[in-house]
């Protein structure tokens, strides 16, 4: 018998098709954990900072997001790592999900009743180390269920449900906004949240992992295998390279753009405005997802797609340091999202590739998710000064520009993915 035959299904490489079933609870559960994440941050975050200190609402909600993505940055690895070494009868991911569902709830219901900056860094902290311990986990469930030759598809719908996640939750907290305030838009963001996670959970499998192959709980062994050598592991260092920097410029591309329509393009109805914006992002990026995802599975090669997006996400940055008007960000926001849906259906099959070994999956894709909070840190602390002492916006657009076209160089040092 080999080896890779005699390991447990928990550690086992995928081969068997995942179904639309379990698709499509996947991508239900990601639509809430992204609405959990983007609603409050596009709208929720800033509208509660305004009312509590308008005269510097920049700073608060800088400070905000940067102290709890500061959290999520801690919690998506150690989520990941403690998953790998959880032999619970239920399995690896869907205790941690479960668990992370029910923290971030927590967190949204704290922020609903904030009274002061304080209060609302605390509820945002929540928020922040639950959904990532729920992102590590969903993600996570990619590798361990989706063999190789699907998981562009899987990817593209992840991506889809990232946008209609961002999307919707626009929708829902501007409603909920206009009946009864911030309050009951943070409840009804908690409520979805749970009932993705819930319906994760409860309808598809994870194979639980035999005592006998859990890794070492050791506190010296589990710091220690907490770092991933770049010298022992350069794709897998490249390619979070390249994640960290698309991640970055689409944080300088839309941190803030409510704050851009209103103060630089002085559009009459800002949050109208948004919802327009985020409209036409989402319809493009589901088209850049699907046909990415589709023609990277069928050829097998991933690093073409990953240029191409981050030439078209350039492009759409590009224009608004050209011009702030709102012509051009209706040209910029389509741009933007079928270059970020090409890459996000593309990505996570190239990163699941480059992982270490089996038996870290969690924790390794946990790191690989702080390419994805940490700009949520480095956005706000670069975007503050270039607002006030380096242009403005144009500047703001240029910085964009310039991550996602360093994304691409990096991922050229891939060598190991087509």
């Amino acid at each position: 018998m080999s080896e890779v035959s005699a390991l447990p299904e928990a550690l086992a490489e995928p081969v068997a098709r995942v179904r639309a079933g379990w698709m499509s609870l996947l991508f239900f559960a990601n639509i809430a954990l992204w609405l959990g994440v983007y609603a409050p941050i596009q709208v929720l975050l800033p509208k509660q900072a305004e009312i509590l200190d308008a005269a510097t609402k920049e700073a608060v909600f800088s400070l905000v997001t940067g102290v709890g993505a500061v959290v999520a940055l801690i919690a998506n690895p150690a989520v990941g790592l403690l998953s790998d070494r959880t032999c619970s009868a239920r399995g690896r991911r869907h205790p941690w999900t479960v668990a992370g569902a029910v923290v971030a709830a927590a967190g949204l219901l704290v922020l609903a009743f904030a009274p002061n900056v304080a209060v609302m860094v605390l509820g945002w902290c929540l928020v922040q180390a639950g959904l990532n311990g729920m992102l590590a986990m969903l993600v996570s469930a990619i590798a361990d269920r989706v063999p190789v030759p699907q998981r562009a598809q899987v990817g593209g719908l992840v991506g889809i449900a990232q946008m209609l996640g961002t999307v919707l939750g626009a929708v829902v907290v501007v409603v909920m906004l206009d009946l009864a305030g911030l309050p009951l838009g943070y409840a009804v963001c908690a409520a979805i949240v749970l009932a993705g996670a819930a319906a994760f959970v409860l309808r598809t499998p994870d194979a639980r992992l035999p005592v006998a192959y859990r890794p070492s709980a050791k506190t010296r062994d589990v710091l220690s295998n907490l770092w991933i050598s770049p010298r022992r592991h350069p794709d897998f260092a490249w390619a979070w390279g390249c994640h960290f920097m698309i991640n970055l410029g689409n944080a300088f591309g839309t941190l803030y753009l409510l704050f851009f329509l209103k103060d630089a393009v002085h559009y009459e109805d800002p949050d109208t405005g948004l919802l327009i914006m985020m409209g036409l992002y989402g319809s493009a990026l589901v088209v850049g997802a699907l046909v990415a995802g589709h023609f990277s599975d069928k050829s097998g090669r991933r690093k073409p797609y990953v240029l191409a997006a981050a030439a078209v996400m350039a492009v759409a940055a590009l224009l608004l340091v050209v011009r702030q008007n709102w012509t051009a960000a209706l040209a910029a926001s389509p741009l933007l999202g079928v270059g970020f849906g090409a890459y996000m259906a593309v990505a996570l099959a190239m990163l699941t590739q480059v992982l270490p070994t089996a038996q870290d999956r969690g924790k390794d894709l946990g790191v690989i998710n702080i390419a994805n909070s940490l700009p949520q840190v480095v956005a706000p602390m670069l975007t503050a000064p270039i607002l006030a002492c380096l242009g403005g916006y144009p500047s703001l657009f240029a910085a964009s520009a310039l991550s996602t076209v360093i994304a691409a160089v990096l991922v050229t040092r891939v060598k190991t993915v087509s």
